[in-house]
């Protein structure tokens, strides 16, 4: 990990001098200046760890900054004119430590260390909060030779630094895996984070993502630290990374390469040592291809590819998960249900498009529908119906044997004259996103409701 940066401001050039050896030997990165003037240069476009700061220097007052600048670092204040007042006056404006001089360099190096380790305690604190309801009552379930060679690659993978892309349909618990690579890596006492790279329109994913500078755009009333400085000696987990933009992607790219990265808006280069888990049911080599995800992208991520096997390929964990399923669910209801061999058979036998997600919402609705009775039977199972309605009476005719594209165009003018155009049914039609139905589109040259009616005339 790289070392924190400590700013140092004192105008005594060989008090600085001895400040800035002292801490270097000690593994800290120092810069010093001896004016409040470079000082306030220098924060304008950096970002130390902390500052350490003169009370009263040739051109101002060191408690100045404070007034001047939002969202510093923490600060230990140095001063010769040591009183109780000051020192409430300084804890008040926000110092997070006061020290008389003559400094005591033993003592000073101690203040550091514990503030540092303060501030890191109380993000890892705020951020563990947010966590816990998340991740509760989470795990990978299965004893199959298809998930046991999952559970293999993330056991080799888990100890080292490289970034992993996880594969799999829609449902699978690629999150889980990310989550099982982070508890077993050597990050596992820091954070890890997931975001859904579908979940927000792009300025609002790049503000979460990178975080934002105050006044950046409309409502950015302060600055907000994004996820990849919250996952700093930890582990991102980027889900869907397929639909992230192509701006975001190269700013993506450089914290991969470099670890370096900007707030929107800022000017500041900041850096964060973070692991990347990325997670896609696209082809995002195919997308390479195509041009819609970047290839030196798609060859920083894929260095290390775990693929999830969907349900219907390991059946025999179904009895397992519905087990597992019921457990939780009765338990938070404080009900007892069994399930009956012929209800179990139907689950054991259907295919499950939307893999375990659905499974669990097809037990936690039986439980409910089975009301008073001791067992869950066939009635009280209810599966998606959305696939027999798409496949019933549907027919594609061509008077050649068509290619995929053709195949994928001509399916894609059908969904838009059956829904009028509206692009947010087609996607849910095809199942999935809309903003990769967009590409379709785009595509095909079908965008809009004219251009559809037009070619099917």
């Amino acid at each position: 990990m790289e070392r924190p940066t400590v700013l140092v401001v004192e105008d005594d050039i060989v008090l600085n001098q001895l400040l800035t050896k002292t801490l270097e030997s000690v593994g800290y990165q120092v810069n010093s200046v001896t004016l409040l003037s470079a000082a306030r240069e220098y924060l304008n476009s950096h970002e130390p760890a902390l500052v350490l700061l003169d009370g009263r220097l040739p051109d101002g007052n060191g408690a100045e900054l404070f007034a001047e600048l939002s969202n510093l670092p923490p600060v230990v204040l140095l001063t010769a004119y040591g009183s109780i007042r000051e020192a409430v006056d300084a804890i008040k404006a926000g110092i997070a430590e006061y020290l008389v001089k003559p400094i005591n360099l033993d003592e000073l190096e101690l203040t550091i260390k514990r503030v540092l380790e303060t501030v890191t305690l109380r993000q890892d604190c705020q951020f563990y909060k947010s966590q816990v309801q998340h991740h509760h009552s989470k795990a990978m379930i299965g004893e199959s030779k298809a998930i046991q060679k999952v559970h293999d690659l993330i056991r080799k993978v888990a100890p080292s630094n490289m970034s992993v892309l996880i594969h799999g349909e829609s449902g699978v618990g690629k999150e889980l895996v990310a989550a099982e690579i982070h508890k077993h890596s050597q990050r596992s006492h820091r954070n890890y984070v997931a975001l859904d790279c579908c979940s927000l329109q792009e300025k609002l994913f790049e503000s979460e993502l990178f975080g934002h500078e105050r006044g950046s755009f409309t409502g950015a009333d302060r600055q907000k630290k994004g996820l990849i400085e919250d996952a700093d000696g930890g582990t991102l987990f980027l889900d869907e990374i397929g639909e992230i933009e192509a701006p975001i992607q190269a700013k993506l790219l450089r914290v991969l390469e470099t670890g370096r990265f900007r707030r929107l808006g800022g000017n500041k280069d900041l850096s964060s040592d973070v692991r990347i888990v990325a997670a896609t049911n696209c082809n995002l080599e195919n997308m390479s291809q195509e041009g819609t995800f970047r290839l030196d992208l798609f060859y920083r991520l894929s260095g290390f590819v775990i693929t999830i096997p969907p349900l219907r390929e390991r059946r025999e964990d179904i009895p397992l998960l519905v087990q597992h399923f019921l457990n939780h669910h009765c338990f938070s209801r404080r009900v007892n249900k069994t399930i009956s061999p012929t209800a179990m058979k139907e689950l054991i036998a259907y295919d499950w498009p939307g893999n375990i997600r659905e499974l669990k919402n097809v037990v936690e609705r039986a439980i409910i529908l089975a009301a008073d009775r001791p067992a869950i039977v066939p009635e009280h199972l209810t599966f998606s119906t959305i696939i027999k309605r798409k496949n019933s009476n549907f027919e594609l005719s061509f008077d050649h044997e068509p290619t995929l594209e053709e195949i994928e165009k001509h399916y894609l003018k059908v969904l838009l004259q059956k829904y009028s155009g509206h692009r947010l049914r087609v996607a849910e039609a095809l199942g999935i996103s809309e903003r990769n139905t967009y590409r379709l589109l785009k595509k095909y040259g079908l965008s809009g409701t004219k251009e559809l009616n037009e070619e099917i005339a």
